[in-house]
């Protein structure tokens, strides 16, 4: 289930700062930080973004 547009328009990665696009249609949902340096992968766990730098994925 992807997020509310309005909810995504103001989260952040809390790593860098950059904005998160939603990949919240795939077998695991995440929201993915835009910036080129960071990447983190943030899961989304019953809807709910988990956005915790210990919780996410390093970019491959």
């Amino acid at each position: 289930m992807p997020l509310e547009a309005g909810l995504l328009s103001i989260l952040a990665c809390p790593a860098c700062h950059s904005a998160l696009t939603d990949r919240s249609e795939a077998d695991t949902p995440e929201l993915v930080c835009t910036g080129t340096e960071c990447g983190l992968a943030y899961p989304v766990r019953d809807g709910i973004p988990v956005l915790l730098v210990d919780e996410a994925r390093r970019p491959a």
